[in-house]
Formats: C-alpha cells, sequence, structure tokens
C-alpha cells in the first residue's frame, strides 16, 4: 500500500500564499490522475483540483485562478500553488488518486487569517 504524505501547510494571511507537497512512497508515474482534497471543520471532504497523467488539469471553481497544481512522476510528488489565500480556504489539505484511492495521509493544515 502506497503511503502519502503531506506537507507545506501553515498560518498565513489572507492574500497570501502556500505551496503545498504530496509525497508517495510508490510511483505515481501510471497513475492517470491524482488530485488535492480539502476537508473544512463539519465539511465534507471536496475535491480541489486534479491532473491527469498527461498533466491536464481540473478545478474547483471556489480555487480556479488562484490554484495550480502539477506533479513531478520523477519524484512521486504532486504539488498545489496556492495564490491569493482566502479565510474560506482554510481546511486540512490531502492528496490521492481520484480512481480507488489508497489510504489518507495526515494532511497538511491551512489556515487563512482575515
Amino acid at each position: 500500500q502506497v503511503q502519502l504524505v503531506e506537507s507545506g501547510g501553515g498560518l498565513v494571511q489572507a492574500g497570501g500564499s502556500l505551496r503545498l507537497s504530496c509525497v508517495a512512497s510508490g510511483s505515481i508515474s501510471s497513475i492517470s490522475a491524482m488530485g488535492w482534497y480539502r476537508q473544512a471543520p463539519g465539511k465534507q471532504r471536496e475535491l480541489v483540483a486534479s491532473i491527469s497523467r498527461g498533466a491536464g488539469t481540473n478545478y474547483a471553481d471556489s480555487v480556479k485562478g488562484r490554484f495550480t497544481i502539477s506533479r513531478d512522476n520523477a519524484k512521486n510528488t504532486v504539488y498545489l500553488q496556492m495564490n491569493s489565500l482566502k479565510p474560506e480556504d482554510t481546511a486540512v489539505y490531502y492528496c490521492n488518486k481520484l480512481i480507488l484511492p489508497w489510504s489518507w495521509g495526515q494532511g497538511t493544515q491551512v489556515t487563512v487569517s482575515a
């Protein structure tokens, strides 16, 4: 079973930026689509960005134009660049593959202050 380790979260003021990283213990090069999810307190986990094996990307409307997902297959790593952060982006962020997800990692906390 592949393990996922997310990092890069923190406390930032509204308008600030963060770059999240997700390192997989196994190869992601053959994975058709990887995604970043987030879960805010009292809410369900939601998909915010995904990237295909061919580097095609999709974003939730709430983050479109502000977040950028990328992947480095050689490093088994997926990134999420988050700009123009808003308080409503506050959540625990996770990465996983979209189809038949692996076990979830611990996530990384992102807190955006007003």
